[in-house]
């Protein structure tokens, strides 16, 4: 049980910390316009929304567009089908798929990995736009164009652990 309990306390710390770099980073970056992106998202789905809101909130610029034709749109942008889920970003070349958190999205167009973006595959309870009771752990993965994958970052119940 101690084990626990100080696996779980350095977790929080290191949590802390990585919370605490991501909003001084930002702060710092407050001067800076951050680019425009479109979003496209299923005219059925509510969390969507909630997406475009935390991404707007961060500094993003966003323009929303309804589309019935998700699985079309997402093989012209590249995205592996098991690694969809309800929306998808565009912006200055990359592309970000599901509940990608907005930090990383600035870091990605910031540092210019040669990826073709980040996903965040299904529905994770405790990703923006998807906050809620009993946050999951989730992985943020990089996709290439011919389709690799590798952890870009990750969370334990909705906190970045690194990145």
């Amino acid at each position: 049980m101690k084990s626990l309990t100080r696996t779980l306390t350095l977790a929080l710390v290191a949590t802390t910390l990585s919370l605490s770099t991501s909003a001084l980073a930002q702060t710092e970056n407050s001067d800076a316009e951050l680019p425009s992106m479109i979003v496209y998202k299923n005219p059925s789905c509510g969390c969507c929304s909630l997406w475009v809101d935390h991404v707007k909130e961060y500094g993003f610029k966003a323009k929303s567009y309804t589309s019935n034709k998700m699985d079309a749109l997402k093989d012209r942008l590249g995205v592996p089908a098991k690694l969809r889920s309800c929306h998808v970003a565009t912006v200055d070349g990359y592309t970000f798929e599901g509940h990608v958190p907005a930090d990383l999205i600035e870091k990605v167009l910031t540092e210019r990995p040669k990826i073709a973006g980040l996903t965040v595959p299904g529905m994770v309870v405790g990703s923006p736009g998807m906050e809620g009771r009993n946050p999951q752990h989730y992985d943020v993965l990089a996709f290439t164009v011919t389709g690799e994958t590798y952890v870009y970052a990750k969370t334990l119940f909705g906190l970045m652990l690194k990145h």
